[in-house]
């Protein structure tokens, strides 16, 4: 797998919102900034909170676009994106977009999530 198929990987992983999916992307020591700010570090708090939000919002579409690489080697890699998502929150259609940053690492064979920043756009 090289970083571009990880992302596909991952895209389709938390779309299907089951953290069994998501969580061989991500390193031990994962940490991930959600737009409202709140940070949550290492792998048992990240599943939290992304159990969290599979369970609030229902029916959940998210899709990652405008890859631009910072950086891309053999172990390491950078990346910037946009993203959005849809869905059902409290029984009301629902939809939220802003911007990321991730880094990935290699960890033997497989690249993995080490951090993710989500933003919201600048209006």
């Amino acid at each position: 797998m090289d970083p571009e198929e990880f992302i596909k990987s991952y895209e389709t992983a938390l779309g299907t919102q089951d953290w069994e999916l998501v969580e061989p992307l991500v390193t031990e020591d994962v940490s991930v900034t959600f737009s409202n700010g709140s940070v949550h570090i290492g792998k048992e708090k990240v599943r939290e909170a992304f159990e969290k939000n599979f369970a609030l919002i229902k029916n959940e579409k998210y899709a990652m676009r405008n890859i631009k690489w910072l950086l891309k080697d053999e172990e390491c890699a950078v990346y910037l994106f946009e993203f959005g998502w849809t869905g059902i929150v409290e029984g009301k259609s629902a939809s939220g977009s802003g911007i990321g940053t991730s880094v990935l690492i290699k960890e033997g064979s497989k690249w993995k999530l080490l951090t993710e920043h989500l933003g919201t756009k600048a209006g």
